[in-house]
């Protein structure tokens, strides 16, 4: 049978006596009892003073554990503990495992190791009274944890409105070409350096790293006209590049040219002087042969001229009124004689000249059969 079926003799295991169902007991009551009992063995004597100094000395002891327990904190390697001493800096810890007394000290940890950023954006006015949205970022980092834990009430909020100020002071100093287009740079610049001026008197104890131009646009309603401008100025820098490239390239091959040109006409004009003071030379060496016999000469130039001239042509007299006969002329025998027969006019002529000429008594008499000798060679070379 169960225990709680009806007529179970009592089988509660809550020692439910008297038959009633009561539940299990109450924990007040339990505490209550437990409480008494202590009374009642204080109530009795020495012995119960004795057992609540020893409890009271446990209690302490206890305490006394548990606020030196509670006082051990850890700093990280990227930290810098600042240590408040009844609300009054103190002192500031190195990274490790630290002890402070509890409700005496009170810990800041600081990051100083990480680089932070903070971005800002908005419409702002240019110069020229044109609206640009512009989107700036800023890399800081802590450097000194005293500074920036009581500098300022709430440092990063200061760095934010410093920035959002450094920014539209520049922006408003400039032109709208300038913040879109080449003066990028130039503007980022300029924010760095107004931001470092703000921030310099509160001693913020943090160090600008890096000033990041995100974005800088026009509004949308005209935002197409100034991409086609900007892509125009790019186009042309793209030509100035590509015509710099050009030059680079064609300077040298145009300074090559002249140089050859130089050359060959320094050559050219060695070759001429030569050739000159060759024929100067040969007339000198000419002039006493003219003067000892000058229609012998004038005769023998002219015949080696006219040999010089008929032998560089290439057309063939032949007379055809005698007969009808068919004639076989060797052309290519006969060109190939001519090339080959080229001898130096000038040389032939000293040769010649140099021979002894005879005088005028024995040209006298002789002078038959010189004049036919003369006339038969002039009518061959005629």
């Amino acid at each position: 049978m169960a225990w709680n079926e009806p007529g179970g003799n009592n089988n509660d295991p809550w020692k439910n006596r008297g038959g009633r169902d009561q539940g299990p007991p109450d924990l007040d009551d339990v505490f209550k009892n437990l409480f008494g009992k202590f009374g009642k063995s204080g109530g009795n004597g020495g012995s119960g003073k004795s057992l609540g100094g020893i409890g009271a000395g446990i209690l302490i002891g206890l305490i006394v554990v548990i606020w030196i327990i509670s006082g051990f904190y850890t700093i990280r390697e990227a930290e810098r503990g600042v240590v408040l001493r009844f609300g009054e800096y103190y002192q500031q810890v190195e990274p490790g495992l630290r002890w402070a007394p509890t409700f005496v000290d009170s810990v800041i940890p600081v990051d100083v190791q990480s680089i932070r950023d903070k971005s800002s954006s908005g419409s702002m006015l240019t110069e020229d009274e044109n609206v640009v949205d512009v989107q700036m970022e800023m890399q800081y980092r802590v450097v000194d944890p005293f500074r920036w834990t009581f500098a300022v009430e709430n440092p990063e909020m200061s760095l934010s409105q410093s920035l959002d100020s450094a920014i539209r002071y520049v922006v408003g100093h400039s032109t709208m070409d300038d913040v879109l287009t080449d003066g990028r740079e130039v503007t980022r610049q300029r924010v760095w350096e107004e931001l470092q001026a703000i921030i310099e008197p509160y001693n913020m104890g943090v160090s600008i790293i890096d000033m990041n131009f995100r974005d800088a646009r026009p509004p949308e309603q005209v935002k197409d006209a100034f991409d086609d401008a900007i892509a125009a100025q790019e186009d042309e820098q793209r030509f100035i590049r590509e015509a710099e490239a050009y030059a680079r390239e064609i300077e040298p091959r145009a300074r090559g040219q002249v140089n050859r040109m130089n050359e060959e006409a320094q050559a050219y004009k060695e070759q001429v002087t030569l050739e000159a003071q060759g024929e100067v030379a040969r007339f000198e060496e000419l002039l006493p042969q003219y003067e000892r016999a000058p229609e012998v000469t004038r005769e023998r130039i002219y015949l080696e001229t006219m040999q010089q001239v008929l032998s560089a042509t290439s057309k063939i007299l032949v007379d055809s009124k005698s007969g009808n006969n068919m004639m076989y002329l060797p052309l290519d025998k006969i060109m190939e004689r001519q090339q080959n027969s080229s001898t130096p006019r000038s040389r032939s002529t000293l040769e010649g000249l140099q021979m002894p000429v005879l005088d005028e008594g024995q040209r006298s008499r002789n002078s038959a059969p010189s004049t036919g000798l003369r006339g038969e060679s002039y009518r061959e070379g005629r």
